[in-house]
């Protein structure tokens, strides 16, 4: 059994995700879970897979120190400091896509899973 720091109240309804030794920054893959975090899963990968490309940067809340300024970032955050940290969001990208299979798995409606938690520790 995967522990959690948050379990849910109906575990029927619930299905996690969790892997470890990424070899990406702490803090620019917290940034970029907390901007995915409380979406839709997809609207949370169409969101990543813009960001590679661009079209998208994530905003910087807490880590913000040395990071440059964007018009991007200032459509989601007021501060418009960001950037889109490639490596990151293609780990991101892999654990969405664990979630959807784990959704699947449990039998559960695929196209409206919503990311309640999201945690990155750091090392």
């Amino acid at each position: 059994m995967v522990k959690c720091s948050r379990e849910s109240d109906n575990p029927t309804k619930f299905c996690k995700t969790r892997d470890s030794d990424f070899r990406v920054h702490f803090k620019n893959t917290r940034e970029t879970t907390h901007a995915t975090s409380r979406l839709l899963l997809t609207m949370a990968r169409e969101y990543l897979e813009d960001a590679p490309v661009h079209e998208q940067a994530m905003p910087f809340t807490r880590f913000c120190r040395g990071v440059g300024r964007t018009a991007q970032a200032k459509n989601r955050h007021s501060n418009g400091q960001g950037c889109s940290s490639v490596k990151s969001v293609k780990y991101i990208l892999v654990l969405l896509k664990h979630t959807e299979s784990n959704a699947d798995l449990k039998g559960l409606d695929v196209n409206s899973p919503y990311l309640s938690h999201i945690q990155v520790t750091q090392a």
